[in-house]
């Protein structure tokens, strides 16, 4: 096998990188994505100037200070989720800084806390025979010896998938003709999602809670593919952690680092376009008429956004998207505190197949939602004035493709969420909130994702690996984050951004050492 995949490797082209000089690389948005491109670049030797539009780094994982009569609480507006830190050491490491040095990452357990409708309550736990013992207490032995399956299951989905299908650059379908692409289909990994859980758990409550991730790739766990049970794997087995001082501190630190070892940062800073002739970049040209000049440009606003404002293009790949839903986010600082809750609290409704009907294919906002919970004061109470909490809650909606109009619905909206959580039992929770912001798929466009939708562009099979939109455009341009290869969620962006710097350097062969040893 060994000689019949170094046979295949050279037989492959390797993959593209820009054409001519790429000593000065501007970086457009400090999201997450482009900070580990920047990391990555500065440490290979590259001139880099990151500009960015607010006036922190962070992008989608932001930060906002609410305040309250007793204090302010300090809030992140974007991902609560983390997941796979060795991507984020790996970030510090190119730039020969240590994480730890800079950020503290606490494990988060139980990993999530799910509540059904039928009044059982299930602790999820990244450790195998914790969940066991936890799924054979509140379920049965039978189901907890699927789910002793189901892990060795997803732990070679991962194998098989992470290095060949999304730790990789790819320029052609040619491409994924591995020796993984075969042990995939052999494991089952191109069947559906809901199905393929079920070979192993039957119980509704498990086949919950290890497939509601479909929807961060924006699809139904009965249209996605088993292959998505690599986001179950990222964080129900390889464990969910939290930073403290908030998710905000994981690209705070970022930029410090970066900023350390010569990154040159430009807060405040609007890019109004890439400038361009004949499929080549020469710089940006900011709100303010400032020229900079770059050999290579990095985008990191979301990609169709970037294509149409920034290159003044579309191309047919990008006309083409379809996008995942959206999400009604409230961010609530409170003076209640419910002793039931974990840090991470999934609420699941009655309705389970009907919730993804309504939301993808009807475009509807759900009848019987289902929520998602997070509670960031429970793991580091500095984020809340002394003796309040805060809260996160998001609703999943349908993205702006549907008729809805936000301006005139939300008060009304923000009314029933309300009402559904404290039915779900958060009583008092209306009465007992001192600041509240509230972000709807209208806000989330104003911040420049297309169709109001923060987790991109759907994960269908046509709109994944080389059918999703490449990274490149001409020659010397080079997109990272969510809408492009591999993907949504706080690993596939630190990826997206690695996959980036290694258009404008080559491969990383220290890549691979660094992420074992």
């Amino acid at each position: 096998m060994g000689l019949a995949t170094n046979a295949l490797n050279r037989l492959l082209p390797a993959p593209r990188t820009v054409t001519g000089p790429s000593e000065n690389v501007v970086v457009v948005g400090a999201g997450l994505a482009g900070l580990s491109a920047a990391m990555r670049l500065a440490g290979a030797g590259r001139t880099v100037t990151v500009i960015e539009r607010e006036a922190i780094p962070g992008g989608r994982a932001g930060r906002i200070e609410m305040q309250g009569p007793t204090g302010t609480y300090h809030a992140d507006t974007g991902p609560t989720v983390l997941t796979m830190p060795d991507l984020i050491a790996d970030c510090f490491d190119c730039i020969g800084e240590t994480m730890e040095d800079w950020l503290t990452l606490d494990p988060v357990s139980p990993l999530y806390r799910a509540f059904y409708p039928d009044g059982s309550v299930l602790n999820v736990h990244s450790d195998v025979k914790e969940m066991s013992q936890e799924i054979s207490q509140v379920i049965g032995d039978k189901e907890a010896a699927g789910f002793e399956k189901y892990v060795d299951f997803v732990s070679k989905l991962y194998q098989y998938e992470m290095k060949d299908f999304i730790d990789r650059n790819i320029d052609s379908p040619l491409d994924l003709l591995t020796p993984d692409l075969a042990k995939l289909v052999a494991i089952g990994g191109f069947r559906k999602l809901a199905p393929k859980v079920r070979e192993y758990m039957t119980d509704p409550r498990t086949e919950r809670i290890y497939s509601f991730q479909a929807m961060y790739a924006g699809l139904s766990p009965y249209d996605a593919l088993a292959i998505y049970a690599v986001i179950a794997y990222m964080d129900s087995v390889a464990g969910v952690f939290f930073p403290r001082g908030g998710m905000h501190s994981v690209p705070k630190a970022m930029a410090a680092a970066a900023e350390k070892h010569g990154v040159n940062f430009k807060y405040n800073t609007t890019v109004e376009s890439v400038v361009h002739s004949n499929g080549r970049a020469t710089g940006v040209l900011t709100a303010d008429g400032e020229f900079i000049s770059a050999d290579v440009v990095v985008l990191n606003p979301d990609l169709p956004v970037a294509y149409k404002e920034l290159l003044g293009t579309e191309p047919w790949s990008v006309k083409r998207l379809n996008y995942s839903p959206s999400c009604y986010l409230m961010l609530a600082g409170s003076t209640q505190k419910y002793s039931k809750i974990a840090h991470h609290n999934i609420h699941f409704g009655k309705s389970w197949k009907n919730v993804f009907t309504e939301l993808i294919d009807k475009k509807q906002l759900m009848s019987d939602p289902s929520i998602l919970v997070t509670n960031p004061s429970y793991s580091d109470p500095s984020l809340a004035p002394e003796g309040k909490e805060l809260y996160y809650i998001l609703f999943p909606t349908p993205n702006l493709d549907a008729s809805i109009d936000w301006k005139a619905i939300e008060p009304r909206y923000r009314d029933e969420c309300l009402r559904v959580l404290e039915e779900r039992g958060y009583v008092g929770l209306s009465d007992s909130i001192e600041v509240l912001d509230v972000t709807t798929p209208l806000d989330w466009s104003d911040r420049g994702m297309e169709r109001g939708a923060p987790f991109a562009a759907a994960h269908s099979f046509g709109q994944t690996g080389p059918f999703r939109p490449g990274n490149m455009w001409g020659e010397n341009v080079v997109f990272t984050g969510s809408g492009t290869q591999p993907g949504v969620g706080v690993p596939m962006v630190l990826i997206s951004g690695r996959l980036a710097a290694e258009r404008v350097t080559g491969k990383d062969h220290n890549y691979r050492s660094r992420a074992t040893r």
